[in-house]
């Protein structure tokens, strides 16, 4: 059944089965509708090589499905086990240090094993004959976090057969490389190593393209025994961990059916709109709803303080996640284990079996779920504006910094909270993705191009589109090599500008126009208008270190029916949104006001309904001006057109009477 889903990991491999029913109980009375299961259970359901115990599971969703409870199956690769590690020892990766990874931790197998293959096809092909057609299991998880990359000789062997494919000779991939640089010239395929350490650029980046192409094979090894045996309302995905930059998301992501993935604020307290950014990410995965697999009910085990979340803010959290396009939030976990690497992580129940103080809280989000499932289950987020994530260029910006503080997620979230903060939806989607429907695109540090991403950012233009370049863009081509003009390339056209130099700030440095009187730090380029007849310099760069004294810092240029906005510069935080206030107005996008810590989103219904949660993440009490009268769907309530006050961590979901 299609509904708002609520729930939490269960490992009912750990506890006495006569202890189940009542966890089951405690379930029922948090409101819970689904269960995560046997993501890292293999030992428990393989014992011995070849050797399946399925019975424990079968009856432990039969015990769940008796309280209209329905589960999601883990397969449970991550969590390869010991009789497994010391029968094929080579399935063990290797780390970049040539030390091979010893049994005792998680995700300690080398993705590329043939051993490990065969091992893991065996087990998901049994899980997906005996319960590929349950009743009750709505969906499937494989494996659990990827997240090691592996070293080993093999992989090495992997990767040459991998670069035979993507360059054909070696004349193309020493020419592509410019392997005549430090004498790194190759005559033979087996000559070629895998990256430890500072490398080639070239190579590097082939590499983080053959570490996606590694997982993205594995998971196709699991998916394929998977929809073998599965209707096709049952669907598969993977708990993504969010900014994690080993390998493209949205390459993993197009063979999944859904995505999600895994939140946690480690220490300190919510940040609406750090993690507003992450959700829109991996909305921006599959440009449609997610699920959060994982996520954590009061504190962690991991960070430096591990403190607890005040109470509310995770319900706060969890309405800032369905806003944000969330069908299903499940914490992490729902008992302690006696014993194991993670025993202070934060649960629904300790390890006596009796339930935390934050039990009841969930209990109250779960309650909300149900009671408004059938208002939010089928509405959507629909942006207006896109922020492009480039893997690519981040992989590229990440091997050679030029300034250490110069971090491409830090950059990529700092454009996305001067748009957030002004209450607008966004996706952050794949800088390969199709443009339509947008008004706006920013394109952070877009720093490797090639002849598809320039033409689809033209055409955007050409048709009335504003877009938004920035430092270190147009730089690189696929193979991470210079491209043999000025930056931004094959954009100037489009920009107006070409940039002279770069400059590496070692303090702020003063950026002044009309719009604002700001500074900018750790990056700033000297930009040269081209001679284009309506180009306009909006901001230029203060005296400071004489080569950029007076030059242009931000400069917009019409193109066709549209705009581009060139920003050289890394701004600071006001300048930045006064900046963007500006570029909204020129795109006629109307920002939703109201306080900073106040969050105002929308989901849109089938019938066009609007859904307005309106989330106060603050410890105080918060005052806005609704525009129009609503009525709350959660409490009731109605509410003429005038100011609204919000107590702390309050929620209210909203649609118009008008």
């Amino acid at each position: 059944m299609k509904r708002l889903h609520f729930g939490a990991a269960w490992y009912p491999e750990h506890w006495p089965v006569e202890r189940w029913a009542e966890d089951i109980r405690l379930m029922k009375e948090a409101h819970f509708t689904v269960v995560r299961l046997a993501e890292f259970a293999w030992s428990t359901l393989e014992p011995a090589e070849g050797e399946f115990r399925f019975e424990w599971l079968e009856q432990a969703i039969a015990l769940l499905a008796q309280s209209g409870i329905s589960v999601v199956l883990g397969t449970p690769t991550a969590a390869p086990p010991a009789w497994l590690v010391q029968t094929y020892p080579q399935s063990l990766a290797v780390d970049e240090y040539g030390r091979r990874v010893q049994f005792g931790n998680r995700c300690h197998y080398c993705v590329n094993s043939p051993d490990f293959h065969r091992a893991v096809q065996r087990i998901v092909r049994a899980m997906a004959e005996r319960f590929g057609n349950h009743p009750h299991v709505i969906g499937w998880q494989i494996d659990n976090e990827y997240n090691r990359v592996c070293y080993c000789e093999h992989c090495q062997a992997e990767f040459q057969a991998f670069l035979r494919v993507e360059y054909g000779t070696l004349d193309e991939l020493n020419t592509r490389w410019t392997t005549a640089y430090w004498s790194q010239t190759y005559s033979d395929w087996a000559q070629i190593p895998l990256p430890i350490g500072p490398h080639n650029p070239g190579l590097m980046l082939a590499f983080r393209r053959f570490v996606t192409r590694s997982y993205r094979n594995f998971q196709k090894l699991q998916l394929d025994e998977l929809r073998a045996h599965l209707p096709a309302s049952v669907w598969v995905t993977h708990n993504f961990m969010n900014w994690f930059g080993a390998f493209d998301h949205y390459a993993l992501s197009a063979d999944l059916d859904l995505a999600s993935w895994d939140w946690y604020i480690g220490s300190g307290h919510h940040d609406h709109l750090r993690s507003g950014a992450a959700h829109d990410l991996v909305r921006g995965y599959k440009r449609r709803n997610f699920w959060l697999m994982e996520t954590q009910p009061g504190h962690v085990n991991w960070s430096n303080t591990n403190n607890a979340l005040n109470k509310m803010e995770a319900r706060a959290m969890a309405w800032h996640a369905v806003a944000h396009g969330a069908d299903a939030l499940l914490y992490w976990q729902w008992r302690s284990a006696l014993n194991g690497q993670e025993q202070y992580h934060g649960t629904l129940v300790d390890q006596s079996g009796q339930p935390r103080p934050f039990y009841e809280e969930a209990q109250l989000i779960g309650d909300e779920f149900a009671r408004v499932s059938e208002l939010v289950i089928d509405s959507f987020v629909q942006a207006k504006i896109a922020i492009l994530n480039c893997y690519e260029s981040r992989w590229a910006i990440e091997f050679q910094r030029h300034n250490n503080a110069f971090d491409y997620v830090s950059y990529l979230e700092h454009w996305y909270r001067s748009l957030s903060a002004n209450n607008l939806e966004i996706d952050v989607i794949s800088a390969d993705a199709a443009l339509e429907g947008y008004k706006l695109v920013i394109a952070p540090a877009l720093m490797v191009l090639d002849e598809q991403r320039v033409q689809r950012l033209r055409d955007f233009v050409q048709r009335g589109g504003r877009l938004v370049l920035t430092l270190r863009t147009g730089l690189k081509d696929r193979h991470n090599a210079l491209l043999a003009s000025r930056p931004p390339g094959p954009l100037a056209e489009l920009a107006g500008v070409e940039v002279e130099e770069y400059y590496s700030l070692e303090h702020p440095i003063p950026v002044e126009g009309k719009l604002f009187q700001g500074s900018a730090s750790v990056w700033a380029e000297r930009l040269r208008l081209l001679g284009q007849p309506f180009t306009t310099v909006m901001a230029r760069y203060g005296a400071c270190n004489g080569w950029l004294d007076d030059q242009p810092a931000v400069v917009v240029n019409p193109f066709g029916a549209g705009f581009v906005y060139t920003v050289g510069a890394w701004l600071e935080d006001r300048s930045q949104e006064i900046l963007v206030r500006q570029i909204l107005r020129n795109a006629e996008l109307k920002p939703f006001e109201t306080p900073p810590t106040v969050e105002a989103r929308t989901r849109i219904r089938p019938d066009g309904t609007r859904l307005y949660f309106i989330i106060n993440h603050s410890r105080q009490e918060q005052t806005f001006t609704l525009p129009w009268p609503v009525t709350d769907h959660l409490t009731g309530q109605e509410f003429a057109q005038g100011p609204l006050t919000l107590y702390p961590y309050a929620v209210a979901l909203l649609t118009r009477r008008d």
